[in-house]
């Protein structure tokens, strides 16, 4: 069933996915595509974004891709706007893209390793939501979700740097989100656990025993699959969530509540 047939959440809007070329960017792009919106697609990795984008345009989507690095101010403004040229708005913004950081007590840790992490997860978030929301202002209206992480509500061993930056990210979505709500611009933040995506396979593979130790006391003892978390982004960018301003939506299987 093709956008135009389906009955939508998401029906007539403008959206921005960042972080798109896999995961849970990639699955959002299914899914916001599903659900009627027309998408641009924003990532570093041309290949993966365009053959996203030609899958989705053989279902009969509208989809568009702009490489971009979410660190780059100027690259990521050029991607908004590019939405807006092609779809002459912007509606709709999932600020996915993100990097985790390799596990290593806080002391050990270097400069360069905060800076990486910090870069990504944090300035590229500031980044996006601030030409997103210029963007919006002028539209009327818009919705921002922020990928966060249930690193962003508790703390574990030896990933300081990631923990600070999610955290962090949760302060910018509440701050955006008390700043502009009379303005029509909802800004909430999601904070996945354990899912099944390219960077936890990477880590799992350099530390094969860790899995069954994330897991072990979950009350649902798996990995999410990054669909699971690209409905929830729909969901709050959607009307069906218009009451919902400033909050962090924690979909970890039950993990946080141990």
């Amino acid at each position: 069933m093709t956008a135009a047939t389906h009955n939508t959440l998401l029906a007539g809007r403008s959206a921005l996915i960042t972080g798109a070329s896999s995961g849970i960017g990639a699955a959002a792009a299914r899914v916001f595509c599903r659900e009627g919106a027309a998408v641009t697609l924003v990532a570093r990795r041309e290949k993966q974004l365009a053959d996203l984008t030609d899958e989705l345009r053989t279902q009969g989507h509208h989809a568009q891709y702009v490489v971009a690095d979410v660190t780059r101010t100027e690259q990521i403004a050029h991607a908004v706007q590019k939405a807006i040229t092609t779809y002459g708005h912007l509606d709709t913004a999932f600020n996915n893209a993100g990097t985790g950081a390799t596990p290593k007590p806080m002391h050990l840790l270097d400069e360069d390793a905060y800076d990486t992490v910090m870069d990504t997860n944090v300035r590229g978030i500031w980044n996006a939501m601030r030409h997103e929301i210029r963007a919006m202002l002028t539209h009327g209206e818009g919705t921002i979700v922020n990928n966060s992480s249930t690193a962003g509500l508790v703390a574990t061993p030896v990933t300081a740097t990631y923990i600070a930056s999610k955290h962090a990210v949760i302060g910018l979505t509440k701050a955006a989100a008390n700043e502009y709500a009379h303005q029509n611009i909802r800004v909430n933040a999601i904070a996945p656990g354990t899912t099944r995506t390219e960077m936890i396979n990477n880590w799992l593979t350099e530390n094969p025993t860790i899995e069954q130790t994330l897991l072990a006391s979950a009350p649902l003892p798996r990995m999410a699959h990054p669909t699971e978390i690209a409905e929830a982004a729909a969901w709050l960018s959607s009307n069906h969530a218009s009451y919902i301003i400033g909050t962090t939506l924690t979909i970890d299987g039950g993990w946080t509540t141990r």
